[in-house]
């Protein structure tokens, strides 16, 4: 079943930046999100992030190498709180030629969402796209099954013309609602099929991974379990100001000073 239409690159479903922009604003917060752009050498990684960061495009081909980043401010708003982030999104264009995926694992270390690229003109590109999600989830330490990770998947040059495309968009979408967001977003990957030369449905769609990103961060917060600190013990004697290091393991003594009775 499709989700998307041809007028915006998305379709029926509600994007979670329009849910953003449904809910009332409440008290705005800094942040800072770190996004990672995907995909084979030539799909037009880098021509996407200076269209978005700072709306120029140039059909000068040149290789990255190794990585690149720019810096954006943006405000979004959680759809699920209502909060609004002043987000500084820290956007990584990373080497599409295999002799630098090596060097992935340092790239995509603090990552907080990621958009895989392929070229509607280029079927290779887009069967690539599995080696390149699973290398990352394989390097962030996360089961390439199921996983719980934003990303959303990006189809460029939607400016050739129609005779040249290779990659349709039904089969595009199949591929996201097969790999999905797992069960703590839901749904499939939200895919967009985009123009770094016309700018058509870019800033849409870096939109959509940023609130996306923001929606993971702010669940991954709220589930964390409690850092353990220092507590005050009360006791007798002169043990009333003594403290528990709740940090400790493998110590017999339950007090941090190594005196009084051996815990049980």
């Amino acid at each position: 079943m499709s989700h998307y239409s041809n007028n915006n690159g998305r379709g029926g479903q509600a994007s979670y930046a329009g849910r953003s922009a449904q809910r009332s604003p409440t008290t705005a917060k800094k942040h800072m999100l770190k996004l990672v752009i995907l995909g084979d050498s030539g799909v037009g990684k880098t021509s996407l992030m200076n269209r978005y960061h700072s709306n120029k495009f140039t059909g000068q081909y040149k290789a990255t190498i190794g990585a690149d980043f720019l810096s954006k401010h943006v405000s979004i708003t959680d759809p699920h709180t209502g909060s609004i982030r002043n987000v500084t999104l820290q956007i990584w264009d990373t080497a599409g030629q295999e002799r630098f995926q090596s060097l992935g694992v340092a790239f995509y270390r603090g990552a907080d969402a990621v958009a895989l690229v392929y070229d509607v003109g280029d079927t290779k590109s887009f069967d690539h796209l599995d080696n390149w999600r699973n290398e990352f989830l394989k390097q962030v330490g996360l089961d390439e099954s199921g996983a719980n990770f934003p990303f959303i998947l990006l189809g460029n040059k939607i400016d050739r013309p129609e005779s040249e495309r290779q990659v349709p968009r039904p089969r595009a979408e199949e591929w996201c609602e097969r790999a999905g967001l797992g069960s703590d977003i839901g749904g499939p990957i939200p895919h967009f099929e985009v123009s770094a030369k016309t700018a058509e449905n870019v800033d849409a769609a870096f939109l959509e991974l940023a609130t996306l990103a923001v929606i993971h961060e702010e669940k991954t917060r709220r589930e964390a379990p409690p850092v353990l600190s220092y507590a005050p013990v009360g006791g007798h004697g002169n043990r009333g100001n003594e403290r528990i290091d709740l940090h400790r393991q493998g110590s017999s003594s339950y007090y941090s000073n190594g005196g009084g009775n051996d815990c049980c």
